[in-house]
């Protein structure tokens, strides 16, 4: 087990989003909960063998690398992240933790069988560049698996204060340079990057839902930024919380799209050749 460390900085590490807010660990935790079994449903019906070298690119609070290290038993799993102060490499023998700023290092070619970013790319404003040298990283074979947010526009929503309180939502989080419908595109992208057996799914995200809420974390999170901004009230976003106690409150605020594709089989390394192995970094 070993710790990559990298002293890049970008809005995401210093941000909103930052892990230096004392309610980002709830933000992450709640979609673990709500998204994890989801994501492993995918991750489960692909065919990689246990030996599989993965990388769980943006790992969090790191429920999918964990998962990714007991599935994988006889694999390698990294866990990179630009901020890892949430992963703890002590919970696998087959787990490293890399502490990397994704948009400026890169890993070998070829160095893995699986490499997944759940609610990454989207808030990457070279995204598309940054899936594109994923691409790379993977061996001939090896499945890219890209889960992404797709929200619905604001103003479809049945409750007023909702419409609102979202479309202030999706400016803030733009201004933060994220873009909350670049997941559409994603299996064309896929494709693009010449990527074969491309596939995707979709899975539905529920505000209210008598409890089984998710976004009352992630409103937590940005609501003070949306109320110093101007964009809502502090009674509006006194209002959304009541809200969320009402039975009769239920909305779909977004879909979150998971789409995969694998890379042809192809030349394999050989003897001579630099060594690709999981976990070795170089800077971009």
């Amino acid at each position: 087990m070993s710790t990559h460390h990298s002293a890049h900085t970008d809005r995401y590490s210093t941000g909103l989003l930052s892990k230096d807010s004392p309610k980002e660990r709830a933000r992450l935790e709640s979609i673990q909960r709500n998204v994890d079994a989801y994501t492993t449903a995918v991750l489960r019906d692909l065919p990689i063998a246990p030996s599989g070298r993965c990388l769980e690119l943006g790992a969090g609070a790191g429920s999918i690398a964990y998962w990714l290290a007991g599935h994988f038993p006889d694999g390698h799993v990294v866990a990179a992240d630009i901020d890892t102060r949430y992963l703890d490499a002590s919970r696998a023998t087959n787990l490293d933790v890399h502490e990397i700023d994704v948009t400026r290092d890169d890993y070998m070619p070829g160095s893995f069988d699986l490499i997944h970013a759940r609610y990454l790319f989207c808030h990457l404003p070279a995204r598309d560049e940054v899936m594109a040298r994923a691409v790379e990283w993977l061996a001939p074979g090896g499945w890219l698996v890209v889960e992404e947010p797709y929200l619905l526009p604001a103003s479809t929503s049945p409750f007023p204060l909702v419409q609102r309180l979202m479309a202030a939502y999706q400016h803030k989080y733009a201004e933060h340079g994220a873009d909350m419908t670049w997941a559409r595109g994603v299996p064309a992208l896929l494709s693009r990057n010449g990527l074969t057996d491309v596939a995707f799914s979709g899975n539905l995200g529920c505000m209210g839902c008598l409890g089984k809420d998710r976004w009352s974390p992630l409103i937590s999170q940005a609501g003070p930024s949306l109320v110093a901004d101007g964009l809502i009230t502090e009674t509006e976003l006194t209002e959304f919380f009541e809200l969320l106690s009402d039975p009769a409150f239920v909305d779909i605020p977004q879909v979150t799209i998971a789409a995969w594709g694998r890379r042809p089989s192809g030349r394999l390394p050989e003897a001579g050749d630099e060594p690709a192995l999981p976990g070795s970094l170089h800077g971009a």
